[in-house]
């Protein structure tokens, strides 16, 4: 038997309100991980864009106050 099977077959056993709470925390996983893969694809982005933005010209936009 398989981990999802495992899992399955254990929270069917259990009542209604807890398999609930089961599917709330699976939703937190997921969004923990496509946090995770948001900053990854972020960090990635800034490191090929680094060359363009690294220059005198842009300089000023450092400065500039973020609201």
């Amino acid at each position: 038997m398989n981990t999802s099977e495992k899992i399955v077959e254990n929270v069917s056993r259990l009542p209604e309100s807890l398999q609930e709470e089961v599917l709330d925390f699976t939703y937190f996983l997921m969004q923990k991980i496509e946090k995770n893969e948001l900053k990854s694809l972020s960090q990635a982005q800034e490191s090929s864009m680094e060359k363009l933005w690294d220059n005198d010209e842009d300089e000023v936009w450092n400065d500039v106050p973020v609201r």
